[in-house]
């Protein structure tokens, strides 16, 4: 049987990709990435709450706190105000945390590599990829093509 990773966030974008993902796949792993976000823990219940709606037994909650230590994000600094979304804008929004997409795809790969997993769910939002370089189409592409999950010398059963 086929396994999936479902990044969750707990968000809407996660929430509507987990249900493309229990309709397409044979078995879910879901995936939590906390950051440091201000939202962390609602997002944390949230994530828990759709993988027992969808009935998911594998679930890896991570933190990368280092993405808030690092800072740059109005998601992660409380200094920095959270301005209101501005899909015609051609600037990096406030709420840009620095290449946390591709720190969370990393992290799916590598548990897809231990877990025998061949797909990797993901919520980017194309809306977002004007300002957000690790959501757009293009990255995306680029990432599948350089990381594509391997074979792992042991297989885990986390």
């Amino acid at each position: 049987m086929a396994v999936s990773i479902v990044l969750v966030s707990g968000g809407m974008d996660s929430c509507v990709t987990a249900a493309i993902a229990a309709a397409e796949a044979d078995e879910l792993a879901f995936l939590h990435i906390s950051y440091g976000q201000r939202t962390e823990a609602r997002e944390r219940q949230a994530f828990n709450d759709i993988a027992d709606f969808y009935g998911v037994d594998k679930r890896l909650d991570i933190s990368i706190e280092h993405l808030a230590k690092i800072g740059g994000s109005s998601l992660t600094d409380q200094k920095i105000d959270v301005t209101e979304a501005d899909l015609d804008s051609k600037e990096i929004p406030s709420s840009y945390v620095p290449f946390r997409n591709a720190n969370m795809l990393s992290i799916a790969t590598s548990w897809a590599e231990v877990i025998g997993a061949n797909r990797i769910y993901i919520g980017a939002v194309a809306e977002d990829s004007s300002g957000y370089r690790t959501a757009g189409r293009s990255f995306s592409k680029h990432f599948k093509k350089r990381s594509t999950p391997g074979p792992s010398p042991t297989r885990s059963s986390k």
